[in-house]
């Protein structure tokens, strides 16, 4: 597959990025890595779909975010002389594959590939990217919008390249979908409700089918 956040390296470097990683696959509700472990490796998705959960101070799991084809977690760990911990749990949705970049095997490419370094910095700086746009959508975005935004996002996960015209079935609960904008489950209920008022999305049994992602889309900028 084509590899987006592998486009600043030249044809060599980004195939030795890619033999140095190790292809691992996990079932459906595997954990790839628990929060709080040690950090020492970067992992690529390169199937399935992964959801991102942290544990609260009062004691309760949230969904932080949901990964698909493309994504990556782990990038700290390529840091050079930083020994950093799993900041969140990582759990397969459904059977899933990675390529995995061992801190180690990372140092030695970047010894013989400068370029590699070009690839810390993308993988960094598309971070910080989404980072603050996460930030300043809970800062100054109504609740409305920012379901509309993940609804968009989760159905370009699900949904593949159909574009616009395509429906998307997200396999997802409306807590999960609560947790994902920050928002409580009846408040969130509320806007799902309206939207499948007006034939945007229809409701079921853990899971939420996207009919106008156009509309989504629009509505979310």
């Amino acid at each position: 597959m084509e590899w987006p956040l592998l486009a600043s390296l030249d044809d060599e470097e980004r195939r030795q990025v890619l033999a140095t990683t190790r292809r691992r696959t996990f079932a459906r509700g595997e954990v790839l890595v628990h929060e709080g472990d040690p950090s020492d490796s970067l992992h690529l998705v390169a199937a399935g779909r992964l959801a991102v959960r942290v544990s609260t101070a009062d004691g309760d799991t949230v969904t932080l975010n949901v990964l698909g084809r493309g994504d990556y977690f782990g990038e700290l760990s390529l840091l050079d002389g930083h020994q950093p911990v799993r900041s969140a749990t990582v759990v397969a949705l459904e059977p899933a594959e990675t390529l995995s970049l061992s801190a180690a095997a990372f140092d030695e490419l970047r010894r013989r590939h400068r370029g590699a370094d070009q690839l810390l910095l993308t993988l960094m700086a598309r971070r910080v990217e989404d980072l603050s746009a996460r930030l300043l959508e809970a800062l100054y975005d109504g609740l409305d919008r920012r379901v509309f935004r993940r609804l968009a996002e989760l159905a370009a996960i699900y949904g593949g390249d159909a574009g616009d015209s395509g429906t998307a079935t997200i396999p997802l609960t409306q807590e999960h979908l609560a947790d994902l904008v920050g928002g409580t489950r009846p408040s969130v209920n509320q806007v799902l409700q309206r939207l499948a008022g007006e034939g945007v999305v229809e409701l079921g049994r853990g899971r939420i089918t996207v009919l106008d992602r156009g509309w989504l889309t629009r509505k979310s900028h």
